[in-house]
């Protein structure tokens, strides 16, 4: 039987547990502050907010790069026969051509780039059902028949706390973030043909919440769902969530995510996020 390796990129913030698990390889993303650059790897979430607040510039980010795709696919191809790519969407990261590029390169084993089209939990899925799927013996093609089950529902909402970081970060436009800033309006975000976009806007984060969990309710009445609240260092509220919907509903299976040093540069401390998919 081939044997199958799964890779993802760091954005889909999976934790330790569940990359072993899955025995999941990880290519890092980097955060820089001023010339230091780190492996989101290697700076835990909470140690990353607190670094960013003691910044008064905020961190750029920055992606792999092809050699490091290539090393590590270099090295999977020594006993797998495919890997199975999975990268944050190609809307808002060069990631995503990297892998592609990297593929191109790399002799003696089947390389296969996905786009997730989203980030983080969303992203993290893909990953984790397609290790499932090549533990069972599944092939290339059945795992990637079975994922289409995923993205045909999958859907992600957030909400951010301080528009200033999508602005400064080029994701809004001065006139967006005016307009946010000056009327107390909390815009609810989804991803949409690659990129972030404006969903709602609401007038405060207690109604954005609300709406976002009126969006997963539509869905949960039809069946079984797969959830994650996502939460850049606000772990307390994301649990009140998480725990509230965990016992309003018993179709849903939810957990907790997060929003970790890459992502959260562009959405900044205290955002919030719930992503799902129908199984």
């Amino acid at each position: 039987m081939s044997k199958i390796s799964i890779v993802t990129d760091s954005t889909a913030y999976l934790d330790e547990k569940t990359l072993v698990e899955n025995e999941i390889a990880v290519i890092p993303l980097s955060v820089v502050f001023d010339q230091e650059t780190i492996p989101e790897t290697e700076i835990g979430t909470e140690e990353f907010y607190g670094k960013m607040r003691a910044h008064e510039k905020l961190p750029t980010t920055t992606q792999p790069s092809i050699g490091e795709f290539i090393d590590l696919y270099e090295k999977l191809g020594e006993t797998s026969d495919s890997i199975l790519s999975f990268h944050l969407s190609s809307g808002i990261s060069g990631t995503f051509e990297t892998a592609v590029a990297a593929s191109r390169s790399v002799e003696d084993v089947n390389v296969y780039p996905f786009d997730s089209e989203i980030s983080c939990s969303a992203q993290g899925y893909y990953a984790v059902e397609a290790a499932k799927l090549a533990r069972e013996g599944k092939t290339v093609d059945e795992i990637f028949e079975s994922l289409t089950s995923i993205r045909d529902t999958l859907t992600g909402y957030f909400i951010v706390a301080d528009l200033n970081h999508l602005h400064r970060g080029g994701r809004m436009s001065g006139a967006q973030k005016f307009l946010g800033s000056a009327l107390q309006i909390k815009p609810i975000l989804h991803f949409k043909d690659k990129v972030i976009v404006p969903f709602e806007k609401v007038r405060t984060e207690k109604r954005a919440i609300k709406r976002v969990m009126e969006l997963l309710e539509q869905d949960v009445a039809d069946g079984p769902v797969r959830a994650t609240v996502v939460h850049a260092n606000i772990p307390e509220k994301a649990e009140e969530i998480r725990s509230t919907l965990d016992k309003k509903y018993d179709t849903l299976d939810i957990d907790l995510g997060v929003f970790g040093p890459v992502i959260g540069t562009h959405l900044g401390e205290k955002s919030l996020g719930l992503t799902w998919y129908k199984k």
